[in-house]
């Protein structure tokens, strides 16, 4: 177990270390038991990506000293060979991992009659900086009489929680039946190419004493609200908290998050990270943090972490630095910077507040994501929009921005202000170096809403 810890939180410190240096942008054989073959239909593709990595299983085990019990994988799907040195290095860390982020509310368990199901994401981070995704549903295997939940656990380096969790109904249904009722539907997923947004695939898959079922699995057709639901926060937090860490995140601050249910930590988590889009967060980031890494939070650079409110006392305990740490079970902030109030400029604020408390009590995810989304990507337009135009291009190489220029073209003396300060960030400078390398304007959808919006101001001048 020891080493296991030691070798997540070198990976921590390898990646910091190395987009210091760099500054690279982050981008992306069991038998199966007999029975009918899955069949697959797809509309729309989306590159050849996999539907996902692995399928584990993860039990937990007594230990043989003490009554303590501990989390290990039972069952990997698929087993993969003739993997090169390095490959098998890296796989082999990372099923050491996952059991960690499986049950990461420690070893004291016991024995349960009842228990509901709970499904919660994580994040693991590779040296280089690539991501995969852990989707979590943790259950209380059919049976009778008191048993320990396990963990069904999904790998992939995509990023859709509702389409994961669709895929783990699945599972779950299956695994009440039997476990060998589960891995023909994973092997037919593993063989469907991942749907491009917007579209659907179809896999055909066969139940004993059920039938046939069709199960259809659709991507959101605006891939930015394919790992988050925006409810989970507006629920938990004020308008004025929610603004508040946003203005943190957005300085890059340290973050931590306390709540006892996982699938709140991760959705919240998600959901903050998702309000800085078109940016990405650039620095450690993991959604449920294992008790046994608890240390995490004393770090000194920028991170943003999920902790069950269980283990509240052990991280106030710590020598922690300047933090902010929100209480997501009782809507408030235990620790504060002081000038969280302060960061964002008055008159945006305003207007993010206003549409905020417009929200607090709307029940239709679609549209609570959708402007909520626009209203913090209008916040971007508002204050970054204007980078092309301070784009140096150079017939010989790539472009370079012109910081000073930047800033000194916003009038609001609060928004320069806020931009002095927002320039020096990672993920700003990161995006500016996508630019700056690009021969022509990016044609994203930030960049779309940001023409939008400057055609909108000629028309209201002229």
């Amino acid at each position: 177990m020891a080493q296991v810890v030691s070798l997540i939180r070198s990976s921590f410190r390898r990646r910091s270390s190395t987009k210091e240096a760099s500054q690279v942008p982050v981008r992306d054989n069991n038998t199966l038991p007999e029975g009918r073959r899955t069949e697959v239909t797809t509309l729309g593709y989306s590159g050849g990506h996999l539907f996902f990595e692995y399928l584990v299983v993860v039990s937990l085990k007594r230990q043989k000293t003490g009554a303590a019990y501990e989390p290990q994988i039972t069952y990997q799907f698929p087993k993969r060979e003739n993997l090169l040195r390095g490959q098998k290095e890296e796989e082999e860390t990372l099923l050491k991992a996952i059991p960690l982020f499986c049950f990461p509310d420690g070893n004291n368990w016991s024995p349960l009659t009842e228990y509901t199901s709970e499904t919660f994401s994580f994040v693991l981070t590779n040296i280089d900086g690539s991501r995969k995704f852990g989707y979590c549903r943790r259950l209380l295997p059919a049976g009778q009489g008191p048993r320990l939940p396990e963990v069904y656990c999904i790998i992939s380096c995509l990023g859709c929680f509702g389409l994961f969790s669709k895929i783990l109904d699945e599972v779950e249904k299956r695994r009440q039946i039997a476990m060998a009722v589960i891995y023909p539907f994973m092997q037919g997923l593993r063989e469907a190419p991942f749907p491009a947004p917007g579209k659907t695939v179809r896999i055909k898959s066969f139940i004993p004493d059920f039938g046939t079922e069709i199960i259809e699995l659709t991507r959101p057709l605006d891939s930015r609200f394919e790992h988050v639901d925006f409810r989970s926060l507006v629920q938990r937090l004020s308008p004025e908290q929610i603004l508040w860490l946003f203005a943190s995140a957005v300085l890059e601050r340290r973050i931590i998050f306390l709540a006892e249910e996982l699938s709140v930590l991760s959705q919240c988590i998600h959901a903050v990270a998702a309000l800085l889009y078109p940016f990405t967060w650039e620095h450690t980031y993991i959604p449920v943090l294992p008790q046994v890494l608890i240390d995490t939070v004393c770090c000194p650079t920028p991170f943003m972490v999920g902790v069950q409110k269980r283990f509240e006392e052990e991280v106030l305990d710590r020598p922690l630095e300047e933090v902010l740490i929100v209480d997501l079970c009782d809507g408030h902030f235990v620790r504060q910077v002081g000038d969280e109030d302060v960061i964002l400029p008055q008159k945006l604020q305003v207007e993010l507040l206003s549409l905020l408390n417009q929200h607090k009590k709307e029940s239709q995810s679609e549209h609570v994501n959708t402007s909520i989304s626009e209203a913090f990507m209008q916040f971007f337009i508002q204050t970054v929009g204007h980078y092309p135009s301070h784009l140096k291009h150079s017939r010989s190489g790539p472009s370079t921005f012109q910081e000073r220029a930047f800033y000194k073209a916003i009038s609001s003396k609060t928004t320069r202000r806020f931009l002095k300060k927002f320039v020096k960030t990672q993920m700003f400078s990161l995006f500016i170096q996508e630019a700056e390398k690009s021969s022509t304007t990016q044609a994203g959808y930030f960049q779309q809403k940001v023409t939008e919006y400057q055609e909108k101001k000629k028309r209201e001048k002229s």
